[in-house]
Parts: C-alpha cells; structure tokens; sequence
C-alpha cells in the first residue's frame, strides 16, 4: 500500500530520518509513537507529500485515497453549517445532486427524450452511490463526535478549535478513505466521543496509522506499533502493551549483549597488553588489535523512562475537609448544570471528575477551585487549604518577558535551582531551553510551563483541569509519578484514561444535574458503570456524595437458588485449585527466567518469555473467571 524505503529528511544539519523503513499494507491498524521531537508528525507530512525527503523514496499506488487530520485542518473556515461541511466529503454525489435539479428545472419547460435521459443516467450513478442516503450518514457521524440536533444546524464558524477539529474528522471519516492518517484524533474530544470514535475505527476496513499519547486509545485500536527513534523506524508486532513488553524484552537482551561483549573487550585488552611486553607475541598483538577494531560493537541501552527526582513541598498539612459543596445550584441561559447537590472533598481524596463535555465538569471544577463565584449554594475551603488551580487560561498569568527557568524561581523560591531544572525536564524543557522567554513559547509549550509552575506551588490541595493536554507518553508518565507521590489532596479533569486510572482513589460524574461518587479507580468505576442500567439505578455503589442510598433488605433463598448456589460453590472450589497449580507454573517459570543461561540465550530467553507470558495470561484468565463466579454467588446470597 505505501512502501518507506531508506528515507533520509533533514532539518537544517539535524537528520530527523536517516535510512528509515517501514511498509504499510492493506488492513494495517498500526500506532506510530515516539517522544516529542522524533518526527512523527513530520512523517505523516512526508507521506502525504507536504514535505519533501532528503533521499530514498515514499510510493504508492496513484488511486490511493488518503484520509489525513491533523491540526493545520484548524484553519479551514466556513459560514456554513456543520452538517454541510461534513457532507462537503461526498464531493460527486454532491455534484451529481446539483446536475440532478437543474435537469428537474429544465424538465418544467423541456420535455426532450435528451433531457430525460441525462436525467435518468444521472440518477442511477447517484443510486449506486448511495447518494439518497449521506444525509443520514452524516448526520450519525456528527452525533457519535457529540454533536446534537441543534449543533448540527449550526454554522462550523461558531464553533471553538476543538469541536471544528471533530467536524474535519468526521469529514474525513465519510470520505471513506484507503487509509487514515490520525495526528492526534482524541485532542478535546470527551470520553463518550473518544468511545465511539474507538468502536468506528475497530470496524474500519481501511489501514489506519495513528499517533496520539492515549495508551488505551491505542491499545483498542491498533494491531502494530511502530516506534520512530533516534532516526529509524522500528516495528513491533503488537499494540502498545505489547510493544512495552516486547521492547523491555528486546533491551535486556541488547543490555545483557553488551555486558558480554564488554567483558570480551576488557579480556582483549588484557591479552594485548601482556602479549605487547614480549618481542615473540607482538604479532599476535597487532593481529587482536585488528580484530578488535573491525568488532560491531553493540550499543548499551539507553533510559527511556526517567523518573520523578524531585518532591512536593507544601509548609502545611490540610484539616479533615478540604472541600464542602452545599445545595450548589449552577446554570446557564437555557442550560442547567447543576440542582441543588453538595459534596466533600476529604484529606487525601485523588478525585477524577469526569463525563461528556457539557455535563459541567469545567465549571464543577471552577466552583470547586473558587474560580467561579456565580453560583447558588456554598462551597467552603476547609481549614489550612492552600491551592493551586490549572487551568489552560493560566496561560495568560505568565510573564512573558520572564526565562522559564526565572518564572519558576519567582513563583517557587524553596525549590533548588537544580530541582526546578529537573522538573522543566521532565516537562520536555532540557539544557538551555530553560532560558528561553516565554513570549517566544508556543501554546503547548506555555500550557507545559504552567502545569510545571502549579507542580512547584507550596499547594496541598490541587484543581487540575486537562493536564495532560500538549504532554506526549512520556512526560505522562512522570506527571502520574509525581502526583502519586504527591502526598496532598487533588481534583482533575482529564480524557486520558491510563492518567486517570493510575492517579484517581474516586470517581465523581455529574447525573441528573447532580454530583455523585464512585469510590475506586477508574477501571473499576468504567467495569460497575457498563453493568449498570442506563437510568441511576439503587446499586449500593452509586451514591449522592450527601445522602446514603437505602439498604436493601435480604430476601431467603429459595429451594432453587439454594441448589444453584450449592453448584456454583463446587466451580468455585474446582476453579480455586486451577488457580493455584497454575499460580505454581507461574513461578516456576518466574525462577526460570530469572537464571542466568536463559536470560544470556537471546532464544532461549524469548522461547521461555512467551512460554511464561501464556502461563501468565491463563492465570489471569481463570482468576476473572473466579470473581464473576464469586459475584454471581454473593447476588444469590442476598
């Protein structure tokens, strides 16, 4: 389908891509990943023919449809509405639809067999190009991007960068292209958005090539990852749990390569030393000396995850009660956010607040934040709170003739000047970056500098409103460390569900113009929330932050239940003991590769890994097995 071959690109002396590789085939769904600055958005350019190579060559067959989004599309303005913008993608049907009514105009007055005919022909092509039907197609696209009725009447000009940004998707995404190029698809899309946008691109028959920093996002989509580093393109067969895993596979093996090849070295060396002092072995010398030159040396595997070396500093604990909402009411013109509803936010509480855009999240965030004062109701800082709210307009309260490493040293005297260097480049700002101004910054660098600031404040409570916006995988990564050691209390808002599962205690979502809580991660809210009715149901679990749900009476078994529940005990005992054996082949296998002539055999070392990942994933499966099992017995028990 589009065949990369010893691709070179330049930029000034620096080769972004020097003999690169890579073939993309019919049907590949594949995640193109890297560290900011590695080229990935630069590539996609290259394939679509934006940029130019250096050397080597990018073909394709000439028919090919390319489906390409990216954040240049920001710039593309219509008066309008957006589902007609959206219908621009269906460009011959549309055409064929103008030369249809000008046929039936002509029709009124001219009767020929001539016209008839056009008419007729062209009619048919417009049939069998499903033409009748694009207005519908349309129309639920837009609506699984999150756009109502209503929206859809609107003009895409009324619209903020993001939500036009969805309406170029799903442009493209009618255009039924061979392949999709995705720069970044889920920027400013909500959950709801970026679910369905999952199910549509898992049922795309196209090949598809992703970059995005949203490892769940990725992980349900692609089959292949393709890592672009140090100016190569590497595959890995797999999505990007895989990739983490193959690629941690792959650098023991290059690391334990080297360790080997360097004892070899040092043992050369020795050799030729010592053969040196003697006239008799001097040629014997030289001829090691040679073969030691012309050795391919491998290379010792670089770090790519750094961690978090710095810690949160705040002069004073919080009390008990960080945050109290009482009877908090919220509305706009014709929009009501929230009735009535409060809520506590407790010593402690890592709180992710979350729902489609439109359900108040921002603006529960602001309020809670003191951000917002046009409210009814109250909500009241508790006793030695000292906050500190992100937000992207922080942006504006930067100092633009200030260096970045300056603005962090006026704004966090306490820190180091090596700490504060440290966090910059954690937040992708390393060596001299961090003196330059800020007014030469772009946004995302600005937002970076901002959420570095609120990182650095003598804070023990944090708002933080879509953090991980502008950051790549990486630098994720450490904002996730650094606010897991961060031992205050936090609120974020946020669609990166990997941050949130790793960072959140609770869940708070807006229903029914109320706050409520779920108390657990993220992965275990999204598991109870699919079991769940769609309307609140009076699952003990779900609760109004305030009131408690009534306590559901237990009602006696009857003969039945109590006969089912006895077989379901016997599975239960049968599944405990296939657990446990292979609980015993799990380790096994553990002490196995833990041995040296396995992990220092490159095949041996693979052959037992993907031995032992199977074990793995079998003891994983019979564990979920045995929780449904369990649950099904405490529902009966009750």
């Amino acid at each position: 389908m589009i065949s990369i071959n010893n691709l070179t690109f330049e930029i000034g002396s620096r080769a972004l891509y020097d003999e690169a590789n890579w073939h993309i085939k019919p049907g590949d769904k594949v995640g193109l990943i890297g560290a900011n600055g590695t080229g990935k958005s630069t590539l996609l350019r290259l394939i679509v023919g934006q940029y130019t190579p250096t050397s080597g060559t990018i073909s394709m067959a000439k028919d090919l449809k390319i489906g390409y989004l990216n954040q240049d599309l920001l710039s593309y303005h219509s008066d309008k509405n957006i589902l007609h913008v959206a219908m621009e993608a269906f460009e011959r049907q549309n055409q064929l639809h103008s030369e249809i009514e000008n046929l039936l105009k002509k029709l009124e007055t001219d009767y020929s067999d001539d016209i008839l005919n056009k008419l007729s022909d062209k009619q048919m092509e417009f049939e069998a190009l499903d033409g009748y039907s694009i207005e519908f197609r349309a129309h639920e696209i837009l609506a699984g991007l999150g756009f109502s009725d209503e929206d859809q009447k609107r003009p895409l000009a009324t619209f903020s960068g993001g939500w036009r940004m969805r309406v170029m998707l799903a442009r493209i995404l009618l255009q039924t292209p061979d392949i999709l190029l995705l720069d970044e698809p889920t920027n400013h899309m909500d959950l709801p958005s970026i679910k369905w946008l999952e199910n549509y691109l898992q049922a795309f028959e196209g090949a598809i090539v992703i970059v995005s920093h949203d490892r769940y996002f990725l992980d349900r989509i692609i089959k292949k990852t393709v890592e672009s580093r140090k100016g190569k393109l590497t595959l890995y067969a797999g999505n990007y749990s895989y990739y983490l895993e193959e690629k941690a596979l792959r650098s023991e093996i290059q690391s334990n390569q080297f360790k080997n090849q360097q004892a070899k070295i040092k043992q050369e060396e020795r050799l030729i030393e010592r053969f040196r002092a003697k006239a008799s072995k001097a040629k014997m010398a030289q001829s090691r000396i040679k073969a030691l030159d012309k050795m391919e040396r491998v290379e010792d595997v670089d770090d790519d995850n750094p961690t978090v070396n710095f810690s949160f500093k705040f002069s004073k604990p919080s009390g008990r009660h960080v945050v109290t909402l009482e009877n908090v009411s919220k509305s706009y013109p014709n929009l009501e956010i929230l009735r009535n509803t409060g809520g506590i936010i407790e010593k402690g509480d890592k709180i992710a607040l979350i729902g489609a855009n439109g359900k108040g999240k921002s603006t529960l965030l602001r309020i809670v934040a003191g951000a917002d004062s046009e409210y009814e109701g109250k909500s009241e800082h508790g006793h030695n709170v000292s906050q500190t709210f992100f937000a992207q307009h922080q942006l504006e309260a930067l100092h633009l003739e200030n260096t970045i490493i300056s603005e962090l040293q006026a704004f966090a005297p306490k820190h180091t000047e090596t700490e504060l260097r440290s966090i910059l480049g954690c937040f992708l700002f390393s060596g001299d970056d961090a003196f330059k101004k800020i007014k030469v910054l772009s946004g995302g660098e600005k937002s970076r500098v901002a959420l570095a600031k609120a990182l650095t404040a003598d804070a023990n409570f944090l708002a933080l409103d879509e953090p991980t916006n502008h950051l790549d995988m990486q630098s994720v990564n450490i904002l996730i460390q650094a606010l897991q050691q961060y031992e205050g209390t936090l609120i974020v808002v946020s669609h990166d569900r990997y941050f949130l599962d790793n960072v959140a205690n609770k869940i708070w979502f807006i229903e029914d113009k109320e706050i409520k809580e779920y108390p657990g991660t993220y992965q275990e809210y999204e598991e109870w929330n699919a079991k769940r009715d769609i309307k609140p149901s009076n699952n003990k679990t779900e609760k109004k932050v305030v009131k408690e749900e009534p306590k559901k009476e237990k009602i006696a078994p009857s003969e039945d239940n109590t006969k089912l529940l006895q077989k379901k005990n016997r599975e239960l005992a049968t599944l405990e003991s296939q657990i446990t054996l292979k609980d015993h082949e799990v380790k096994d296998l553990e002490i196995l590769l833990a041995k040296e002539e396995i992990y220092s055999d490159a095949i041996k070392l693979q052959e037992n890994t993907r031995k032992y990942n199977s074990t793995k994933a079998e003891y994983d499966q019979l564990q979920e097995k045995w929780e449904q099992l369990a649950e099904e017995i405490m529902d009966l028990e009750t």
